[in-house]
């Protein structure tokens, strides 16, 4: 069960020193790292392979990078990490410890959005009451078969033969496509979200402000429940790097 990490980047180079450390300290070691650049136009790439990471690059898009990932790894979990987020030490020995369950095909941490000069518990706590309350609400069929949402921020880790069978990530989505992931794979088995934590970077509340950052998820959110104009969501979510 050895465990593949997947980082799709792009203009990340500032972001990428403290995962590196990260990454570094994680024991057990996972068995691959793998960046996957969609055209930074900063050093990200420079940056990245500076600190030993090995970089492909792909096109442009979260889903099409983290596929490309997927395909270019071997190992059969996948865990897919956002460039701004932070792993336990012991986050590959989770990892492996919950795809020990055969029941489980998809898991992730509990988000804790932090920045260098607070924590934001109250986008926290909603990240994390709308893990059960968005698919209550618009996909009450699969919650009741054990249908959860995930996000990116999560640290979602899949196993491989899952992700395969349903084809990886719509690469059509420029947002969204977490949660995409997570309807489609109800029928391989259980989603998991654990107690265990991981830290991200608050850069996008930081912006925007706390009310008006959960204004715009809330909003993107919704819409996706609705299936509405699910392929322009994306100008409702704009890039804060």
């Amino acid at each position: 069960m050895s465990v593949a990490i997947v980082i799709p980047m792009l203009n990340e180079a500032a972001a990428l020193p403290r995962l590196a450390r990260c990454l570094a300290a994680l024991d057990p070691r996972p068995a691959e790292i793998l960046c996957v650049d969609g055209g930074s136009e900063d050093d990200s790439v420079a940056v990245a392979q500076g600190l030993g990471l090995a970089v492909i690059a792909s096109p442009k898009g979260r889903g099409r990078q983290c596929n490309a990932g997927a395909a270019a790894t071997t190992a059969p979990i996948i865990l897919f990490l956002h460039a701004d987020t932070w792993l336990p030490d012991d986050g590959v020995a989770v990892a492996q410890a919950t795809m020990a369950d055969p029941r489980t095909v998809l898991a992730g941490f509990t988000a804790i959005l932090a920045g260098p000069k607070k924590t934001r518990w109250v986008t926290t706590a909603h990240n994390w009451l709308k893990t059960w309350y968005a698919p209550a609400l618009f996909r009450p069929w699969l919650f009741v078969r054990g249908g959860r949402l995930l996000f990116g921020d999560h640290a979602m880790f899949v196993r491989r033969s899952a992700f395969t069978a349903i084809g990886g990530f719509d690469e059509a989505l420029a947002v969204m496509e977490e949660a995409d992931l997570c309807v489609r794979i109800v029928p391989q088995g259980r989603t998991r979200l654990l107690s265990r934590t991981v830290t991200t970077s608050d850069r996008r509340i930081a912006a925007w402000g706390e009310w008006r950052a959960n204004w715009v998820y809330l909003k993107v959110g919704i819409r996706w429940g609705l299936g509405l104009r699910l392929k322009t969501l994306g100008r409702l979510y704009p890039d804060v790097r």
